[in-house]
């Protein structure tokens, strides 16, 4: 196939020619893959600025992705793909090949950079979500910050910047330009552009950190002249996307299990016992009994209510038949709908996402993590089911971008199920607060493709 790249992908790909850092923030659905990879193959044989060339991706865009996209265009098709992936002499096997790029998964970057130490061979490295590396406590962070005065040129790939907060910015800017915009410590950055929120003050311990007045703006600023935004909703015509809620009721013996559990953080049943330790804890179970099973001590499942399950149900029948692809957040969620909705398949690599997309499964089950990156399901369905929320803006936003993304010709719908009265409810908000903050810093540094005589 002939790649004819629209304006804002041509205006990425000379960006990163033009620019030996830097982080491309673009929307699921704008071929982030192919601008990269076009980008990459002027860099390599036309202008013969880089020689080796290093993709870090999450594990399944890495083992696919990246080489069917190589395949799928007839200008990438002659490039030679090795993938540094399995057991380590397959890897080392897979680095003495001679290719044009070489893919490796995230998890075994620690080892990569052992394994060259000095010697680090790779001229350009495009970390595919750079979202990723938003830890610096992480140890891929700190392995890849060893070698990057060794890289001469990188390449950030993510639509997600800042999927909780700004302060996730600086590790993956570091990496990017070795701290030149938001100063080279975490330290740093925390003190200049931010004021300690909730904390501990016996045990010094910050738990969140707030902008200071202004400091978004600054933020933006300093990184708007390496980082290109690009939203699909200003480049693309997608179908319209539709939000939902519903409201799920327990009855009042139920909703006197979930406030006993929310005041004293324990149940006591007749053979077993449900505690949470902490807050991060107990709003986990908190979750799960709003799903309607909790784990006790030892780690079975304590039967509350099948409300959502009930929910589901209806959900399926105002379908009528179109299918549905459903999120869940627990194993014993799963399990209940496996066994509850006999049409219902689990999501697997194997041959579920062509039989998607065939039309053949009628209710595909997935857990968020499994279904984040690099599977394309939009011409199996437009119907979106959230069992059980997660507290990741990333997760969440890339989940739902399976369906609500480019060659959907159907408008897609997103259900929530949502216990009223419940932490459900604060899960969607908190997200909802997250999206708004990242779209403030997504608009701030956006390409200005109209002043380059492109569309903005």
């Amino acid at each position: 196939m002939k790649f004819v790249p629209h304006s804002y992908q041509a205006y990425a790909i000379n960006e990163v020619i033009e620019k030996p850092e830097i982080g491309l923030f673009l929307d699921m659905g704008l071929g982030k893959t192919i601008t990269t990879l076009t980008a990459v193959t002027e860099l390599l044989h036309n202008y013969f600025s880089v020689h080796k060339v290093l993709v870090i991706a999450p594990k399944r865009v890495a083992e696919d992705t990246w080489s069917r996209e190589t395949e799928k265009w007839q200008h990438t098709r002659y490039l030679k793909i090795s993938k540094v992936l399995g057991p380590i002499k397959t890897r080392e096997a897979a680095l003495k090949e001679k290719a044009d790029l070489y893919i490796i998964n995230r998890e075994n970057v620690d080892w990569l950079v052992k394994h060259y130490g000095k010697d680090w061979p790779f001229d350009m490295v495009v970390i595919d979500e750079l979202s990723s590396f938003k830890s610096s406590a992480s140890k891929r962070f700190k392995q890849l910050r060893k070698v990057r005065p060794l890289i001469k040129r990188i390449v950030g790939l993510t639509g997600t910047p800042a999927p909780n907060s700004l302060i996730d910015l600086w590790p993956q800017l570091y990496l990017l330009d070795r701290g030149e915009r938001l100063g080279p410590t975490i330290t740093g950055y925390r003190n200049q552009y931010f004021n300690p929120g909730r904390r501990d003050p016996s045990k010094y311990i910050v738990y969140n950190w707030v902008p200071k007045d202004g400091a978004e703006d600054a933020i933006h600023e300093q990184i708007g002249d390496i980082c290109i935004s690009m939203k699909a909703k200003d480049h693309l015509q997608l179908p319209e996307r539709i939000d939902n809620v519903i409201s799920v009721q327990l009855d009042p013996k139920e909703r006197e299990i979930y406030k006993r559990l929310e005041r004293d953080k324990l149940l006591e049943f007749d053979e077993q016992d449900v505690l949470a330790n902490s807050a991060a804890g107990l709003m986990g179970k908190l979750l799960q009994l709003a799903n309607g099973e909790v784990y006790d001590d030892e780690g079975d499942t304590v039967h509350i209510h099948d409300k959502k399950l009930d929910a589901l149900e209806e959900v399926i029948e105002e379908s009528q038949g179109q299918p549905i692809l459903l999120f869940y957040s627990f194993k014993h969620d799963r399990d209940r709908i496996l066994k509850r909705f006999k049409q219902a398949e689990e999501l697997n690599w194997e041959d579920s996402i062509a039989r998607w997309n065939k039309g053949e499964i009628p209710l595909l089950v997935a857990h968020p993590a499994s279904a984040g990156h690099g599977l394309n399901l939009q011409d199996g369905g437009h119907i979106i089911v959230w069992f059980g929320l997660t507290w990741s803006l990333e997760l969440y936003q890339q989940a739902n971008s399976r369906l609500d993304r480019q060659g959907q010709k159907n408008s897609v719908i997103v259900h929530h199920l949502l216990v009223a009265g419940s932490v459900d409810e604060q899960v969607l908000n908190v997200l909802q607060g997250k999206e708004q903050n990242q779209d403030a810093l997504l608009e701030a540094v956006k390409a200005r493709i109209r002043e380059a005589g492109g569309k903005a």
